[in-house]
């Protein structure tokens, strides 16, 4: 059998203001505080589209390569829910703000390219919260500006389908339209799943699982849903159409309800808005001010730094990230020792790029310094990542602090001479077996150094002169 899967997925647009009203778009405040007759649907209401929104899906549309519409029409979206107060959702239903790009992922080192079938504008619907047996009702959300993006049923695996999650998540994110927290409802995901006999089979029977909000309940979720489905077609039984839900407890999807179809909605033409018209010249200043792509800038850092291409990914997910990379390129240290103390340092303090490099203290130039002291052997690695947590903690000055700490790397033969003679003959045993032949003990008393020396020798040359000693 073959797995089919699409994916819907809804992000909300860091617009200042709501897509048809002045109410400011922000998390976090006191429920039912940014609202007013519009997003509440009010009668009288008149609502006017907030042309920073067409902005945002202009500049998700150029990236992806989609066809853009030079003239995007409203439409009402029929249904009635709790947290919908006007009892329809305005959106676009023929005639999207874009059709026809692509996304390209990888997966275990395959690549392939994802389908984009269209991008639309909508706003969003309220926030239900549930105590006990009653729910409340935040309408705050309600008018915020979303993008839909639905995909083309291109994806064939769970795998594939968090792959394309993510790499869209990563483009919203480094074009600055969305925030990507999945965990707080910014982003979500609906999938759409079918089993066939083949790929020249008809498309089977699709069920739709609603509000998937992390990669792994993505995967969790249509790996149960190929396992149910498989099983339903076994037994003989044919797969309904129909809304689940993930039970993230459980790990299983549970009927929701029967799945609408598109006349179900009744559909028809918003009557209080004009259709937005994007013309040549707002569609080329977009393109003129899109940023380099993540793709890119993960190519050209693999062509042009010699990163290897898992360096260059991990990077590159964060746009905050690639950027603090680059000012430290920018301060002349080296672009592989920058990478592997940003993926190891760094990113052991930093979960959040996104939000905390802002504020964290080993800025760029201080990273570059450090890196510099120890390529010039004034401090050893051990001695660089103490003072990169000092500075993290409390902040500070590189070569301020190696004096501070005493840290400066020991690099005196004659030190190291007698250091080394200390530790052969605190070890006879050892020193024995080494001249016997074992040569890979050479690193035991390396490391046996490098304690007594409180981390300050230079391995290198500590090295060296046991080995001499040694073999005397």
């Amino acid at each position: 059998m073959q797995v089919v899967i699409g994916l819907e997925v809804h992000a909300q647009l860091l617009t200042r203001t709501k897509l048809f009203c002045g109410c400011l778009n922000r998390a976090g405040q006191a429920p039912n505080t940014d609202v007013c007759p519009v997003c509440l649907g009010l009668p009288g209401a008149l609502p006017v589209a907030n042309a920073a929104a067409f902005e945002y899906g202009l500049a998700l549309g150029l990236a992806l390569d989609c066809a853009i519409n030079p003239l995007n029409r409203f439409a009402r979206k029929n249904y009635f829910y709790p947290d919908l107060p006007k009892g329809y959702q305005i959106t676009q239903h023929e005639g999207p703000l874009a059709a026809g790009g692509s996304l390209a992922i990888a997966v275990e080192g395959l690549e392939k390219t994802v389908r984009i079938q269209r991008i639309h504008v909508e706003d969003d619907a309220g926030k239900s919260v549930h105590a006990g047996e009653i729910s409340l009702i935040d309408f705050n959300r309600a008018g915020v500006p979303l993008l839909e993006i639905v995909s083309e049923p291109d994806l064939t695996s769970p795998e594939e389908a968090a792959a394309y999650l993510k790499e869209l998540r990563r483009l919203l994110m480094y074009l600055g339209i969305c925030d990507g927290n999945m965990e707080d409802g910014s982003l979500r995901c609906d999938a759409n799943i079918s089993l066939r006999e083949d790929a020249s089979a008809p498309l089977g029977v699709r069920a739709e699982i609603k509000n998937l909000n992390s990669f792994k309940h993505v995967q969790r979720a249509l790996n149960y849903e190929i396992e149910r489905q498989t099983a339903v077609l076994a037994a003989g039984g044919q797969i309904v159409q129909e809304t689940r839900l993930f039970d993230e407890a459980s790990g299983e999807t549970r009927p929701m309800r029967l799945k609408e179809q598109s006349h179900d909605y009744r559909y028809f033409p918003e009557p209080d808005l004009l259709p937005v018209a994007l013309d040549a010249a707002w569609i080329e200043r977009v393109r003129a001010a899109l940023p380099e792509l993540p793709w890119q800038r993960q190519a050209r850092f693999e062509r042009e730094l010699g990163l290897s291409a898992t360096a260059a990914e991990i990077i590159t997910q964060s746009r905050p990230l690639a950027d603090y990379f680059e000012q430290t390129l920018a301060e002349g240290a080296a672009a592989k020792e920058i990478a592997n103390w940003v993926m190891t340092e760094v990113l052991r303090l930093i979960k959040d790029p996104q939000r905390e490099l802002a504020s964290f203290r080993v800025t760029p130039a201080r990273l570059a310094e450090l890196i510099k002291l120890v390529q010039t052997g004034t401090v050893s690695v051990t001695a660089a990542k103490e003072i990169f947590n000092r500075i993290a903690e409390a902040g500070g000055e590189p070569a301020a602090l190696v004096e501070e700490l005493g840290l400066s790397q020991l690099s005196s033969t004659d030190e190291l001479k007698v250091l080394a003679a200390e530790v052969i003959a605190a070890h006879p045993r050892e020193a024995a077996t080494y001249r016997g032949g074992k040569a890979g003990l050479l690193g035991f008393f390396v490391g046996k150094l490098m304690q007594r020396s409180a981390g300050r020798a230079n391995p290198k040359l500590a090295g060296e002169i046991i080995k001499e000693l040694l073999e005397q």
